[in-house]
């Protein structure tokens, strides 16, 4: 049952006061899917992430960021949108590549491995390796496409038919913007499956993807004639999420030791929430 962020501090600390949890709150502590959050009325679904950190260690990860799972070989994150996955020439240390490799050098441990990535304004799962044989590994599992990859997607109007698949092989332009094209030899195929679970002005959509490349989902949306709300660059007009309407849902894949298959999701941003609650109100 949803219930108010600090009831749900209630049943994590019962011997706590009300006071006590309230100042959690405002000191910080609190974050729900690696974001401090402050509001005491704030509704936590409970799909939820929520951490407390303790009063006299200062979190090592900041805000923006949480560890999922991690063991010796993988270390899995979700990220918020707003922060980039690995450096730029721009950018080089608020990343989560960096952030990382500052908490693994705390603890003694060597430098994280990237496997994939995720678009800076796109939030959720992201699985990082600790020692160059998962990577390796981890990176074959995802060219032969043996990873369950979900996103939900918020796009402009509706799409038809309300689920399908979109094929075709994309190429990036001069603009750095990918494209689907017919012949030229650097195309990759691209295939994404998408299903509508809400429809209306904006619709939201559960998308899997068969193959993962660069910006697929923003430019099979596009084409389509219904770009991912906030999407400038593939031509979005409307932006009421105040970011990017993508979200890494869910990923599956088998542990490059144990070949055990794991699976971590991440709860919908608020903001996607709100956005269909506000329309059925």
């Amino acid at each position: 049952m949803p219930k108010s962020l600090l009831d749900h501090l209630s049943t994590l600390f019962p011997d706590s006061s009300r006071t006590t949890l309230r100042q959690m709150l405002q000191t910080g502590r609190v974050r729900v899917n690696g974001e401090v959050e402050k509001n005491a009325k704030r509704i936590v679904e409970d799909d939820e992430l929520v951490e407390v950190a303790q009063k006299s260690v200062q979190p090592v990860l900041p805000p923006g960021l949480a560890i999922l799972h991690e063991d010796d070989d993988v270390i899995v994150v979700l990220k918020a949108n707003g922060l980039l996955t690995v450096a730029t020439e721009r950018e080089r240390e608020q990343t989560a590549q960096a952030f990382l490799n500052v908490y693994l050098r705390e603890k003694g441990e060597e430098r994280i491995h990237v496997v994939h990535r995720l678009d800076r304004e796109t939030s959720g799962v992201l699985v990082f390796a600790k020692n160059f044989e998962a990577r390796e590994k981890l990176k074959e599992k995802f060219a032969a496409h043996d990873v369950d990859r979900i996103y939900v997607a918020i796009i402009e109007g509706t799409l038809s038919p309300p689920r399908g698949t979109i094929s075709s092989f994309l190429a990036e332009d001069r603009s750095l913007r990918m494209r689907s094209v017919t012949n030229d030899p650097e195309a990759k195929h691209a295939v994404t499956h998408y299903r509508t679970i809400e429809s209306g002005k904006w619709s939201m959509l559960e998308v899997t993807l068969e193959t993962g490349r660069k910006n697929q989902i923003r430019a099979h949306m596009s084409e389509a004639g219904h770009p991912i709300v906030g999407d400038q660059l593939y031509g979005s007009t409307v932006n009421p999420l105040g970011r990017l309407g993508l979200h890494a849902k869910l990923l599956g894949f088998d542990h490059p030791t144990t070949g055990k298959r794991l699976t971590f999701t991440a709860a919908l941003p608020k903001q996607f929430r709100e956005l269909f609650n506000m329309r059925h109100e």
